[in-house]
């Protein structure tokens, strides 16, 4: 499979995480591989952002956050029809199965586990579900 996506063309990311550290690190990886990035330290704050109409091509959310969990944030973006076409992707330390059949069913693609993964492998595992998404 040959990559003929230009940098331009590689795809939005919406990066939820409470861990600054963590989302500035997440942010420049995605930046570095030729995403868009649009960074919310909260699920209030990516809320907001979704409704003002960004329309990422992958959101990638941590489900631990003060405020409105990882959950309730997918429950949100269903009751409101955000990011409908949006690939979501839970990023967690999370590693409990019923929390992972739960965003499942709340509409996430794909349950990764932050300590399972260093960062260019989350990054590979996001290329791999838009290259799915696309095909």
């Amino acid at each position: 499979m040959t990559q003929q996506d230009t940098p331009a063309t590689k795809g939005s990311i919406l990066l939820i995480d409470d861990d600054k550290f963590l989302l500035d690190m997440y942010g420049m990886k995605f930046s570095q591989a030729g995403h868009t990035v649009e960074a919310c330290l909260s699920a209030n704050e990516a809320l907001t952002t979704l409704r003002g109409g960004f329309q990422p091509d992958v959101i990638l959310f941590d489900l631990t956050m003060p405020e409105l969990d990882g959950f309730s944030f997918l429950k949100a973006l269903s009751d409101e029809h955000l990011a409908g076409n949006s690939i979501k992707i839970a990023l967690t330390n999370q590693s409990d199965e019923s929390e992972k059949e739960k965003a499942a069913e709340l509409g996430a693609a794909r349950y990764i586990v932050k300590a399972s993964m260093i960062p260019s492998e989350v990054v590979n595992t996001v290329h791999e579900e838009l290259a799915k998404h696309r095909a």
